[in-house]
């Protein structure tokens, strides 16, 4: 998905600044889609260029000039266009995954704090994201069942991680590996052995 499209999708809400835009992104939207605010404001550029969106400067005292922008018909009718497009199950790329893959050649030690401090990430992004599903509870509006559908997904994935966690914390623990430890020493030459 492109950074557009995203940024559309905050601007339907309300007219919004670019740094109401991050905010938002940091608090909603950014739980699927990451951006910098200098990422945001390059892009409210390229949208106001395609006409996709309008800019007006509202003048502040003892502060620079706020710039809001506002979701014209055509950055409407793009959002529909995009809607009707296939999107592209993405990749896993995770390097993590990658040293799971060559265990016996890293340090377990390591491994686990990595584990735990994943899981950590996982449970506050669950609890996170069930807070924003319950605030949501008894709305009908289209927005809040879009809203928690993909929340669900986000439930569903989070919850899955920190329970997947558990279990491998298990599965590696020094009792779970009989005392298997392993991790591979560093020689002089800068090859390990197992």
């Amino acid at each position: 998905m492109s950074l557009h499209y995203a940024i559309l999708v905050a601007l339907t809400d309300a007219p919004k600044s670019g740094y109401d835009i991050a905010k938002q992104f940091d608090e909603s939207t950014g739980f699927f889609w990451r951006a910098r605010q200098s990422q945001i404001y390059r892009e409210l550029g390229s949208l106001k260029a395609r006409g996709w969106a309008e800019s007006e400067e509202i003048a502040q005292v003892g502060k620079p000039n706020r710039i809001v922008f506002t979701i014209t018909a055509a950055g409407r009718q793009a959002l529909i266009d995009w809607s009707r497009k296939p999107s592209e199950v993405q990749e896993l790329k995770d390097d993590f995954l990658v040293q799971l893959y060559a265990l016996e050649h890293i340090d377990l030690d390591g491994l686990r704090a990595n584990i735990l401090a994943r899981q950590e990430r996982h449970r506050d992004h669950l609890a996170q994201y069930q807070a924003k599903f319950s605030a949501l509870e008894g709305k009908r509006d289209l927005n809040a069942i879009g809203r928690r559908l993909a929340l669900e997904v986000a439930l569903i994935y989070e919850r899955e991680w920190a329970d997947w966690s558990e279990r491998a914390l298990a599965a590696l623990s020094p009792d779970s590996l009989g005392g298997r430890d392993t991790v591979v020493p560093i020689t002089k030459g800068g090859s390990g052995h197992a």
